[in-house]
C-alpha cells in the first residue's frame, strides 16, 4: 500500500509539474513577447549553459519539428532554423541574431551526437594485422616512442617496453579497438616530448622516501596504505587504452557535453575527443 501511494504521488507531482511549467512558460511568452528559445538565447551566455538550455528545451518540447531538430542532418540545419523560426512565427529580419545563436547550438548539440557515432564505430573495429593502414598506425606509434631503437620484427617482445603485454599489439586492442590505437598515436605524434616523458616514467618511477617523522604522524591503517603509496611503475599502452575507455564512457554517457560545448564553437570533432583523451 506505501508503495502503490509513493507511486501515485510522484505521478501527481510529475503532471503538476508538467502543467505548471506549460503555464509558466505560457505566462512569460506573454509577459515578455518572446519563445523560450529567444529568452534563453538573449539571457544566457554562448557556450555549455546556452547550449544545453537550448537542446533541453528543444528535448522537452510538444513539437515534432523541434523534438527532431537536435538529429538533424549538419547540412540540413539552417532550414531546420528556418522551419523553428516560421512555427515560432519570430521574424528573422527583426531578430537576426536568433538565428545565429540558434545555428551555433544546433551544430554543437547534432555534432556531439555525431562525435559519439563515430567514436562507436571507432570502438567497433577491431585490430586487423591484415590490414595495411592498420599495421603502418602500428609501427608509427613504436617510431615516436622509440625513435632510436629499430623493431627487430614485427611479433617481438619489444613492444612490451611500450607497455603492450605481449610479443603482438593486436590482442590488447580488443576491448576499444581502433580508438585505443587512434588515441595513443595522436599523443604520441602531437605531444612527442610529453609523450616520451610519461613513457620513460613508466619505466622508471620515482619512490617517495617516508621519514621517521612521517611515520609517527600515521596511524597503523594509514602506514599499511602508505606502504603501498610508492609508484611501481605502469604499462604505459594498456593505461592508454584504459584511458580511452573512460573517456569513451564519459562521452557516450554525455558527461563531456559541457566540456565540448566550451571548447568547440562549432561541432566537437574527433580532435577535440583525442585532445580530452
Amino acid at each position: 500500500m506505501k508503495h502503490f501511494l509513493r507511486m501515485f504521488v510522484q505521478v501527481c507531482l510529475y503532471f503538476y509539474c508538467k502543467c505548471l511549467w506549460r503555464c509558466l512558460k505560457f505566462v512569460a511568452r506573454k509577459l515578455t513577447g518572446r519563445c523560450e528559445l529567444q529568452r534563453i538565447c538573449y539571457n544566457t551566455k554562448p557556450g555549455a549553459s546556452r547550449t544545453m538550455k537550448i537542446e533541453s528545451s528543444l528535448r522537452g518540447s510538444k513539437s515534432k519539428l523541434l523534438q527532431t531538430s537536435v538529429s538533424v542532418h549538419p547540412d540540413a540545419i539552417e532550414k531546420t532554423i528556418d522551419d523553428i523560426m516560421d512555427l515560432k512565427k519570430i521574424n528573422p529580419d527583426i531578430n537576426p541574431q536568433l538565428g545565429v545563436s540558434l545555428q551555433a547550438c544546433l551544430l554543437q548539440i547534432v555534432g556531439y551526437r555525431n562525435l559519439t557515432a563515430e567514436v562507436e564505430k571507432l570502438r567497433r573495429e577491431p585490430y586487423d594485422s591484415e590490414n595495411p593502414q592498420h599495421e603502418e598506425m602500428l609501427l608509427k606509434l613504436w617510431k615516436c616512442l622509440k625513435p632510436d631503437s629499430p623493431l627487430e620484427a614485427r611479433i617481438s617482445k619489444q613492444w612490451c617496453e611500450i607497455g603492450f603485454q605481449g610479443d603482438d599489439p593486436k590482442t590488447d586492442f580488443r576491448g576499444m579497438g581502433l580508438l585505443g590505437l587512434y588515441n595513443l598515436l595522436y599523443f604520441a605524434e602531437r605531444d612527442t616530448a610529453i609523450a616520451l616523458q610519461v613513457l620513460s616514467d613508466s619505466l622508471q618511477p620515482k619512490y617517495r622516501e617516508v621519514t621517521k617523522k612521517d611515520l609517527s604522524q600515521f596511524s597503523k591503517a594509514e602506514w599499511e596504505r602508505k606502504k603501498f603509496d610508492k609508484a611501481i611503475g605502469y604499462s604505459f599502452a594498456i593505461v592508454g587504452i584504459n584511458i580511452t575507455d573512460l573517456a569513451y564512457n564519459l562521452l557516450v554517457s554525455g558527461a563531456l557535453k559541457t566540456h565540448f560545448y566550451n571548447v568547440a564553437p562549432e561541432a566537437p570533432t574527433l580532435a577535440h575527443f583525442q585532445q580530452t583523451f
